[in-house]
């Protein structure tokens, strides 16, 4: 039987969702209206809040909230901003990057795919040299960091040769906004993806989208889904003071906006990448004493997720794990399919203090099972 008190039976070493604080779990105990004032006040305060983290101005940017899961966000927009005179290209080096693709295909949206393989980050001369070759393509979507295995991509580096080119830029943000400064309009990225339950800590039930508000005025009539039409969800929030077109998740709603307050007390993104990466940090030193390597190279390392190797060929991940969660811990099993791996987070309610008591356990259930 699971416990069903406030108290978490584990901590959440995961990329989300994950452990997140006391303060917005109790924000999420009171029933909200979707049409009151006050509800549509806070979905207003969110959207403002999101333009201010993305280092945005309000003039030319704008925020989107959906219902649903991050991938429901990413299909939003890639169902929304492309038609049939568009073409996508997909720069893919994981599991999401893939997702892309096959969100792509089943709307049937124009697109190719140009793959980096699983543990290469994202070559902006290769994406430079793709671009020139083809310019019949009108849009480029990546992933920023891709949680198959904890790699970051060279976000600026790779915008930077798509805007020189003159292409819209879709960037899939969900496990870094929040936890890596990102300067959006600086970079004049197009659409940014994210989601409530990742690096913002909040809990699932909706993500949502920055968007150049001039890009995304140019979207009326695209849409390939009604649900998911992304312009005119944004077009029922600006015109109806921050009210969603159909029923939105309003204490999930609320937890975020809790934590939004959280991230602010907390010294905002600068604080908050700062705590992951020292987090990350600690978790690899106490894994490789541990006897457990890092998949990944220091350079491609994002501060939300490692991949480990197994440490032997007759390794179990399954003892493994439920050792762990026995101990109160939480891990995610691999996601590549060429290496076996396991991953470990380092996002949410998480301080260095947990790490090293996480990876004090770690050493020894290594050491009974081996």
């Amino acid at each position: 039987m699971i416990d069903t008190a406030y108290e978490n039976p584990y901590l959440l070493m995961t990329p989300g969702p994950l452990s997140t604080t006391e303060g917005v779990r109790k924000a999420m105990m009171r029933d909200w209206c979707t049409w009151d004032d006050d509800y549509k006040e806070i979905t207003q305060a969110i959207r403002s809040r999101l333009i201010q983290l993305g280092e945005c101005t309000p003039d030319h940017y704008t925020a989107v909230l959906l219902q649903g899961s991050g991938t429901y966000v990413v299909e939003s927009v890639l169902t929304t901003v492309l038609d049939d005179d568009s073409k996508l290209l997909v720069l893919e080096n994981g599991a999401y990057g893939r997702r892309m693709s096959t969100i792509a295909k089943t709307a049937r949206i124009p697109f190719d795919i140009h793959s980096f393989g699983e543990t290469n980050p994202v070559d902006p001369k290769v994406v430079a040299a793709r671009l020139d070759a083809d310019p019949s393509i009108t849009h480029v979507a990546f992933v920023h960091c891709e949680t198959t295995t904890g790699m970051v991509n060279p976000l600026e580096e790779v915008v930077r040769v798509i805007k020189q080119r003159e292409r819209s830029v879709i960037v899939d943000t969900m496990s870094s906004f929040g936890g890596m400064p990102i300067s959006i309009e600086a970079l004049q990225i197009d659409f940014l993806i994210s989601s409530a339950n990742k690096c913002l800590q909040g809990v699932p039930g909706f993500g949502f989208v920055i968007a150049n508000t001039n890009a995304l005025a140019q979207c009326e009539g695209r849409a390939r889904s009604h649900s998911l039409d992304l312009f005119d969800q944004w077009k029922v929030m600006e015109e109806h003071g921050g009210k969603w077109r159909f029923t939105s998740p309003t204490h999930v709603v609320h937890a975020f906006h809790q934590a939004l307050m959280e991230l602010e007390t907390e010294g905002g993104i600068p604080a908050r990448a700062a705590r992951y990466a020292e987090n990350q940090a600690r978790l690899v030193d106490g894994m490789r004493t541990a006897g457990f390597h890092a998949l990944l190279p220091k350079a491609q390392q994002s501060p939300v997720i490692t991949s480990f190797l197994y440490p032997s060929a007759d390794f179990s991940f399954a003892a493994f794990y439920e050792s762990l969660k026995n101990q109160g811990y939480v891990i995610y099993p691999g996601k590549l399919t060429e290496q076996m791996t396991f991953r470990i987070g380092t996002i949410g309610d998480i301080h260095p203090g947990d790490i090293d008591q996480f990876v004090r356990v770690v050493s020894r259930l290594h050491r009974f099972h081996r």
